[in-house]
């Protein structure tokens, strides 16, 4: 035998795990995040399985019985006693996940996270308000998934990588969009900068928690985008315009939200009646209307907006629902009516902007919510996931356009300004949305 093949095999006979960790110490990180990712991906996969089977079976209850819309205000009533008798430290919502990501050190989010705002959104759904999944599911898994913090005897980094991994997982699992949700979570608390440190736990959580969710039998919506133009100069140039539109949308959105829910608290001090009287204000709309397609998650208008052209103000109209429905203190999301207002938006644009009115409803279905979230890469990816790679070149000049266009606005308030937007704005760098 050789001198190098004796080297050799005394090399292999001294391999050993210590070694390996030793040469390679990325593969400790895999190893534990993959476990990490596979224990809450499987529970958050579950958790919003059972939520979105709960949404179809409450939607179907609601629009086979409509006299039960009349019960709105009492349902915004026990939501609203329910968060102020015993769910003042997780109200927050959303923005106590990015608390918590930016501040890991602060105390654990409270498990019955989870279980109030399943009830709430719930409720809102079964009785007729107006919002969407996605708070509800972000919030489900981050207080799930912060409940292993502990147990697992995670550092205070680490616990904030966790928190990413589980927005990535309720993200994911609730729209069918592993990819996306994993590009969300890295975007959505810090404006203008995508922090990668999280990366891996983030898409192994989101695939592992989509895979569940479908696995137990919840279903995702299908849209399709039949026409997509060859690009052009002209198409491009309405594709920016159309961006624009998005992102003005997107801003008034914001905007208009936070100040109704300012003048709810100012003029309502006691809070349980907020949502009583939200609840008042929007059942008597829809009565008057003799419609039910402004509330829920409006899922059937969105596919319609694809395919036929729709009534233009369909998008103001539900705009105006979910901005009293959530302002006054209902539950559920925004994200949702999101993909409603900018699908019904792009329609409308149809009738002055000559591209395919499926694109104009597809690309605006992810522009309006890249503009209001601040999450421009991941809405992008979205569009992929759900209509095809072909309209991803008029998705990503949206979703960008509508990002720059809609400022330092966000439906997330405790967002921080990572990077601004440009530099006019140099001065916001490290403030939070609120403080603006």
């Amino acid at each position: 035998m050789s001198h190098n093949n004796l080297k050799n095999l005394q090399k292999a006979k001294s391999f050993s795990l210590p070694q390996l960790v030793k040469d390679h110490p990325v593969v400790p990180y895999l190893l534990k995040w993959t476990l990490i990712s596979l224990i809450i991906g499987s529970c958050i996969g579950a958790a919003s399985a059972g939520f979105l089977l709960s949404l179809d079976l409450v939607t179907g209850f609601r629009e086979q019985h409509i006299w039960i819309i009349a019960l709105l205000p009492v349902g915004g009533l026990l939501t609203g006693l329910l968060y102020h008798y015993c769910g003042k430290d997780v109200e927050a919502g959303n923005n106590q996940l990015i608390d918590t990501i930016h501040n890991p050190q602060k105390a654990r989010i409270s498990f019955k996270m989870a279980p109030f705002v399943y009830i709430g959104t719930i409720i809102t759904h079964l009785l007729g308000g107006s919002a969407g999944r996605e708070g509800t599911a972000l919030q489900m898994a981050g207080s799930i998934a912060d409940q292993f913090t502990k147990p697992l005897r995670l550092s205070a980094s680490e616990r904030s990588v966790l928190i990413i991994a589980a927005v990535a997982g309720g993200f994911g699992s609730v729209f069918g969009t592993p990819l996306a949700g994993a590009l969300f979570s890295l975007e959505f608390f810090l404006i203008g900068r995508i922090r990668y440190h999280a990366l891996f736990p983030a898409v192994i959580t989101a695939v592992i928690a989509d895979a569940f969710t479908k696995y137990l039998g919840a279903h995702h919506t299908t849209y399709a985008i039949n026409v997509v133009p060859d690009i052009s100069l002209s198409n491009i140039l309405y594709a920016v315009t159309a961006g624009v539109a998005f992102g003005c949308c997107a801003a008034a959105f914001s905007k208009i939200i936070r100040k109704t829910g300012k003048v709810f608290r100012q003029a309502i001090p006691f809070a349980p009646l907020r949502p009583f009287a939200g609840g008042i204000l929007v059942a008597l709309a829809v009565f008057a209307m003799g419609t039910t397609k402004y509330i829920g998650l409006g899922i059937p208008v969105i596919a319609d907006a694809f395919h036929q052209p729709l009534p233009y103000w369909d998008f103001a109209l539900k705009m105006a629902f979910t901005i009293v429905t959530l302002a006054a203190g209902f539950k559920g999301g925004e994200v949702t009516p999101l993909f409603f207002i900018g699908a019904t938006l792009g329609n409308a644009l149809g009738y002055f902007i000559p591209l395919p009115t499926g694109l104009l409803a597809g690309i605006g279905f992810v522009a309006v919510f890249a503009g209001a979230t601040n999450t421009p890469v991941a809405c992008t990816l979205m569009a992929v996931e759900l209509f095809g790679s072909e309209c991803a070149l008029y998705a990503g000049i949206a979703c960008v356009v509508s990002y720059l266009v809609s400022g330092h606005n966000s439906i997330y308030g405790q967002q921080i300004v990572g990077e601004p937007k440009n530099s006019w704005f140099s001065h916001h760098m490290g403030k939070q949305i609120n403080d603006l």
